[in-house]
């Protein structure tokens, strides 16, 4: 039995006011082909989280709101999710997160965030060419100006907030504007998530054909098996490179970069505290607006379908023999290139939905990203290595930044 489990809300399921030329998630649409309202019932909402509170032994329990675009419900609805929360809770300590790119958000909905401690992720890909490269609306138009509109309004109510950019083709080649930017902005936590299309995905779409499952690993882990604008896995290490060496020089501290962060809980042998980098997975689960559970927000497919909150116990799908697969099966299935790696600690193998090229020898299921996270994890394993042991003994991680200091003065 898992004691804590995590699980991605989609209350409104795909839907969203804009239309991100990378987004994975509005295709899941046609999951739903006789639904007109993807808006998450009463008797769903209820339901949900009750079981979410109760089947988990923690004293802590953490609502994770996303879509398509969850503000697109209105503030009504997620004041009836606290009253729900203050309801269950059962002496338990409710915390909120809701994923959004803002462009909805007002004067209420960030007094209302504010009063019931929301922590808002801003979905931002950097400054304004690089943001809307691939973040337009439904008629194509930027959007950057409207998200920075809703930044003010968070910034005005003093609303807690991260950010989350997705690293693509273009921005990926800019990494410093893009850190500086985030920096500029006032986000003091920040997460990279990189973009990894298969062009096998968008193939279909454009076709017209049911897209209903992923596409098979090795049919089309050919020599160019993404989308033009998914990020390079060089690049994308190069990326985090020299994000990195501004950070151990100057933010250790200061700036919180998620990644960052689970690194050292892994050189200090605490294992991952993110799913991608853990050696096993199934504990982040994804709930659609009609209650339907699957195995995790990347494999929203039929055969991921644990079943419906309506008719089956979450704790029971959450631990059901099914899920436990899923969730071992990343590292059952890791090639032997990847089990014998010397940065297999950190990185596990990544992602699973990533693992759909082959390794030197020819052997199926490692990486796409393998080539950036070799270069990214060799490249900070000095420094990781210094704040660990910093940390054992007591001391604040920023303190690196006075022995890199020493050091350059040294030369």
């Amino acid at each position: 039995m898992r004691p804590a489990f995590h699980v991605m809300t989609k209350p409104v399921g795909p839907i969203c006011n804009l239309n991100c030329t990378y987004c994975f998630y509005l295709e899941k649409e046609q999951l739903f082909p006789t639904t007109e309202n993807f808006r998450m019932s009463d008797e769903v909402l209820e339901t949900y989280i009750r079981e979410y509170i109760a089947a988990q032994d923690v004293p802590e329990i953490s609502f994770a709101w996303q879509g398509g675009e969850p503000t697109l419900l209105g503030v009504d609805f997620f004041r009836k999710v606290v009253t729900l929360q203050a309801r269950y809770a059962n002496g338990k300590r409710i915390t909120n997160a809701i994923q959004t790119n803002s462009t909805l958000l007002d004067d209420e909905w960030c007094a209302f965030l504010t009063e019931h401690q929301f922590l808002v992720g801003l979905s931002l890909d950097g400054p304004r060419e690089l943001h809307d490269r691939y973040r337009v609306d439904k008629q194509q138009k930027p959007t950057f100006d409207a998200v920075m509109r809703g930044l003010g309004f968070l910034k005005k109510h003093k609303t807690e907030f991260n950010t989350l950019t997705v690293v693509n083709r273009a921005n990926s080649q800019r990494p410093l504007a893009v850190y500086r930017f985030l920096k500029e902005i006032g986000s003091g936590f920040i997460q990279f998530i990189p973009l990894v299309e298969r062009k096998a995905a968008k193939a279909a779409k454009a076709l017209g054909l049911d897209f209903s499952e992923p596409p098979p690993l090795d049919k089309y882990a050919g020599s160019a098996p993404v989308t033009n604008w998914s990020v390079e896995s060089r690049q994308y290490g190069e990326f985090l490179v020299q994000i990195f060496d501004e950070w151990i020089r100057q933010d250790v501290g200061k700036v919180f970069v998620q990644l960052f962060d689970v690194a050292l809980g892994n050189w200090m042998g605490l294992g991952s505290s993110l799913c991608v980098f853990a050696e096993r997975c199934g504990a982040a689960l994804a709930v659609e607006h009609n209650g339907d559970l699957y195995s995790c927000d990347h494999y929203v497919y039929p055969q991921y379908k644990l079943g419906n909150l309506l008719n089956q116990s979450l704790g029971e799908m959450v631990n059901s023999p099914t899920q436990q697969k899923f969730g071992n099966d990343k590292f059952d299935t890791l090639p032997k290139y990847c089990r014998d790696c010397e940065v297999r600690f950190a990185c596990n193998g990544e992602c699973p939905k990533h693992r759909f090229i082959r390794t030197p020898n020819g052997e199926p299921g490692l990486n796409y990203l393998c080539a950036g996270y070799k270069r990214f994890f060799n490249h900070i394993d000095p420094y990781m290595r210094r704040m660990a042991d910093l940390v054992r003994a007591g001391l604040p991680a920023a303190l690196v930044m006075d022995g890199l200091v020493e050091e350059r003065s040294r030369q």
